[in-house]
């Protein structure tokens, strides 16, 4: 396909939503909280799809899995507590539905109806990925010490965060295939606009030729940009609640990046510009899309989808 200046229309957008699309903005996640935040979010994505846009999304998990993570705590005497691939599954559903009817809501306002459809996904994971040896993502509420005591002694792995409290954590395994993109493609070839690998997908690995959930989360934004590949999208957007990557971050000599290539984020990044917590897994989610043949990645905010979308917002990356 012909790149057309600023326009989308017919190309294939990937949208990555990040955790400030799906709770208010003094982080609650309660449901109310929830369905207001993805309702504005979706009005966003509803201007891309009536520009003509051929939309996929993700987003992230990480209030959500945080608070199953809670009652798997509260409810451990009643009812056994779930492992972590289903806390991703079960919130890949959630969200997705309530992304469907916010998306119906929104296109039907702008005369635009599209039919929605949520994939729940899984992601193939290396079973000897180093992450499953160093656990290092916090994940979850911060809890006193004498909790996270009591959970360490089940076999969970906890980390003091000084003041603040522990915070368990877990693996991280790079992201090696989103098994399950094949349906997302099908049903965008049909029309759909298509949600999925949500929080990254559910983690799995292969053991003795069969897909197992393993106890790890896959970050988002990294998974983001494999999927976007295998759905043959031109154009990956990261949608956060800042306007951009910035060099030099918390320095005086901190300024915002706007336009750049792949390998100059590559130098940034190896300089240590990007944090590894924050803003690294974008910047390398959207070095990786381009280097790989994308034509465009844009890290930005929210309020800035459309006008990153056509690379006139944000920090974009392009080859």
């Amino acid at each position: 396909m012909t790149w057309n200046g600023g326009t989308l229309d017919g190309e294939r957008v990937l949208i990555a939503l990040g955790g400030n699309a799906m709770t208010a903005p003094d982080g609650s996640a309660a449901p109310d909280a929830q369905a207001a935040a993805i309702e504005a979010a979706m009005a966003r994505v509803a201007g891309l799809v009536a520009a003509g846009a051929r939309v996929a999304l993700t987003h992230g998990n990480g209030p959500q899995v945080g608070n199953l993570l809670i009652k798997n705590q509260l409810a451990a005497g009643v009812v056994p507590p779930v492992p972590l691939d289903w806390c991703g599954a079960q919130t890949q559903a959630t969200v997705g539905v309530m992304i469907m009817n916010a998306l119906d809501r929104a296109l039907a306002a702008r005369g635009a109806a599209r039919p929605v459809a949520t994939v729940v996904t899984r992601t193939l994971v290396d079973g000897a990925d180093p992450g499953f040896g160093a656990p290092a993502k916090p994940i979850g509420r911060y809890f006193p010490e004498e909790q996270a005591r009591r959970s360490m002694a089940l076999g969970e792995t906890w980390r003091s965060f000084g003041e603040r409290g522990w915070r368990r954590v877990v693996a991280s395994p790079e992201p090696l295939e989103i098994l399950d993109a094949g349906a997302a493609a099908a049903l965008l070839d049909a029309g759909h606009v298509v949600v999925a690998a949500g929080g990254g997908g559910a983690p799995v690995v292969r053991v003795d030729g069969t897909l197992r959930g393993v106890e790890a989360v896959v970050d988002k934004d990294l998974a983001a940009q494999l999927l976007a590949r295998r759905l043959g999208a031109s154009v990956l957007v990261i949608a956060t609640d800042v306007e951009g990557a910035m060099t030099g971050f918390g320095t005086p000599r901190a300024r915002p990046l706007h336009r750049t290539t792949a390998a100059e984020l590559a130098a940034l990044a190896a300089a240590g510009h990007f944090a590894g917590g924050s803003m690294g897994p974008k910047v390398e989610a959207a070095r990786r899309f381009v280097a790989s043949g994308g034509r465009r990645a844009a890290i930005a905010s929210l309020a800035r989808l459309g006008d990153a979308a056509r690379g006139e917002a944000g920090t974009v990356v392009e080859a």
